[in-house]
């Protein structure tokens, strides 16, 4: 399915919609009377902004899509400390990004609503790490909200904008990659007026952080969180679910509480054990969860990662004098995503039964690793990185970020050494420069770039670093699912916007070699990429080719809106020597070996002519 339309995201109150977890976000911050809302693009959190959008223009608030997550945050808390409502929206390592301003803003609070989605990732589907950003809640003095399906996901986004602007504190939302990219059905509510314009109150004592006021709003930041403690008692998404006569019980909290109920039909327990759903991961509820403990001699927590629940409730228990056993990590996995597999294996050691899971059949099919696309030009960008770097026989390490050239990591190119998080690869350049005597090269995209790579090319001109680097220009954030950046001169709303060149920054900061190629023009790009290595040999400064062409799938898909016709191309096996360079070095998935013959498949051609420059006996040729 695609993206929500118009009368999809804005249908009257009532109506029922299978709608993703994000989606059902977007429709409770329009619920909600957003005014401002802005993010970066990053699986799994992406759909939310794109749901926003098409609402936006017909109902008048305003989306961005930011250069950061830092910058978004900011964006949605100018609205909130101006007494509007803003939403910030990010995947968990971009609150990594933001981090330094989120810290603050549980000090300042603020005076509208502000709502932080953070959405997590168990299991690494598309991320580098697993980190459970319930953490940075606890640690920020900021509540945290964790829904377990999409039609929580939406009414918690408007409790937690109502909660913000009740206590004068931002809430975070969390979600993860099953609650996001789950589809379930929403019930719809009413659409709340937005307000027309907001109003900063000066109060220097509030918003500006010096030291003597800083100390003081600390005080208020734990008396704030105590008091939503006490209010977390009577959220209307905690709830006890079940009570009987056993004196076993479990706090399942957000997407645990449904692996726990099918767990528990699964064992024939849907009657015989307590549970408490947790929907307030921090703080925790004091007083609903001492009413539920002091029934109970034993209790299992169930949560995904981080013993974040569990170690507030052991906590609580000591602190009360509870007599009752607490148990969670020791059964229920630290690592990956749950499944209700796993929670019931855990639940039936806690109680001490036998549990064998169900037997899955293995599928033996051959591992399918993600490729670049047919005609991508970033293959061409790594092919001729490669030529050149054999040309001037320098030991090359290549230092890579994130985007769809992180795939460089793969055979036959083996280009992508290191991979950290946006914007690392030019840093950590700078580093092997001066550690090692090998050459490094940088290889960047162009929304990572604007993301993060510019104050770290400005260190490599200020501390004179020989580093060459590689900015992967495909005109778009592609692999989020195409969202404008800087660069594409229009704006998240569709509306024209200045266009930032890469190569003006470059130039603009002090770059002295800065170029621009096309990857699908190999003989003169590898004379140009030639021509930087030897630049940064000499010179020992930074170098900057950026290798620019439109995403391929892009480019397709307009050509074939436009009606014209793809070019297409054939091998000639009177010519073809079966070298399989095409293969071997090149690696394009169009290109393969059939009854003995390497042929192109016409069905993944696209047309970009790259594989004709590449056989080094020209038996590829384009059809007439």
């Amino acid at each position: 399915m695609g993206r929500l339309s118009l009368a999809e995201i804005l249908g009257e109150k009532g109506i029922v919609k299978l709608l993703l977890g994000n989606e059902a976000v977007a429709r409770g911050a329009i619920e909600a009377g957003i005014d401002v809302a802005a993010g970066y693009p990053g699986t799994p959190s992406t759909e939310i902004i794109e749901a926003l959008i098409p609402a936006a223009k017909e109902l008048g608030f305003y989306v961005e899509w930011s250069t950061n997550e830092k910058v978004a945050l900011e964006v949605a808390l100018g609205a909130a400390i101006s007494g509007l409502r803003g939403l910030a929206v990010m995947k968990h390592v971009g609150l990594n990004v933001a981090a330094d301003t989120f810290m603050s803003i549980g000090y300042t609070g603020v005076r509208g609503g502000l709502v932080i989605v953070s959405a997590d990732d168990p299991n690494c589907h598309s991320s580098q790490s697993e980190q459970d950003n319930r953490i940075y809640g606890m640690h920020a003095y900021i509540p945290v909200i964790e829904p377990y399906a999409p039609q929580e996901a939406k009414d918690a986004t408007i409790y937690a904008f109502d909660l913000s602007e009740k206590y004068s504190t931002a809430i975070m939302l969390r979600l993860t990659t099953r609650i996001s990219h789950t589809r379930g059905p929403v019930v719809f509510g009413d659409l709340r007026r937005r307000r027309t314009k907001g109003n900063f109150i000066k109060d220097p004592s509030r918003w500006v952080l010096l030291p003597v006021f800083s100390r003081k709003l600390h005080v208020k930041a734990l008396e704030r969180i105590s008091s939503i403690a006490k209010e977390f008692s009577n959220f209307p998404l905690n709830k006890i679910v079940q009570m009987n006569s056993s004196d076993a019980g479990i706090i399942a909290s957000g997407v645990a509480y449904g692996y726990v109920m099918d767990a528990l039909n699964m064992l024939n327990l849907r009657d015989k054990v307590s549970v408490l759903k947790l929907a307030t991961p921090y703080p925790i509820p004091n007083d609903l969860i001492i009413s539920f403990l002091k029934k109970l001699k034993r209790v299992l927590i169930v949560e995904e990662l981080e013993p974040v629940v569990e170690l507030q409730v052991k906590d609580l228990v000591v602190r009360e004098g509870i007599s009752v056993e607490i148990k969670g990590k020791e059964y229920v996995p630290r690592v990956l995503e749950l499944n209700y597999v796993k929670v019931a294996k855990a639940i039936a050691e806690f109680l001490g039964l036998q549990f064998i899971p169900p037997r899955v059949e293995e599928e033996n099919l051959p591992p399918r690793p993600p490729v670049f696309c047919p005609g991508c030009p970033h293959r061409a960008t790594y092919y001729i990185i490669k030529r050149a770097v054999a040309s001037e026989k320098v030991n090359a390490v290549y230092l890579g970020d994130i985007g769809c050239y992180t795939l460089g990591v793969n055979p036959p190119f083996r280009a992508t050494d290191t991979s950290y998080c946006m914007g690392s690869s030019i840093g950590l350049s700078m580093g092997i420069f001066r550690a090692t005597d090998q050459f490094p090269i940088a290889t960047i995209g162009d929304s990572t770039f604007f993301h993060a790579g510019i104050p770290a090319l400005i260190n490599s001109i200020y501390n004179r670093s020989g580093i060459l680097v590689v900015v992967f220009d495909n005109l778009i954030t592609a692999m989020t699912g195409f969202q404008p950046h800087p660069g594409t001169g229009v704006s998240a709303l569709g509306q024209k916007a200045r266009t930032i060149a890469i190569e003006d920054i470059a130039k603009a900061i002090g770059v002295n070699f800065v170029k621009v190629i096309d990857p699908y023009n190999i003989n003169e790009s590898v004379k140009i990429m030639r021509e930087a290595i030897a630049f940064v040999l000499k010179n020992k400064e930074p170098a900057v080719v950026v290798s620019s062409r439109e995403c391929a799938l892009r480019a397709y898909r307009r050509i074939l809106k436009s009606g014209k016709s793809i070019k297409r191309y054939f091998i000639d096996e009177n010519v073809c020597t079966k070298c399989l360079t095409c293969i071997n070095t090149f690696a394009c998935p169009a290109i393969m070996i059939k009854d003995n013959k390497v042929v192109i498949n016409s069905d993944l051609c696209i047309g970009c002519g790259v594989c004709k420059q590449v056989c080094p006996y020209n038996a590829i040729k384009e059809v007439a």
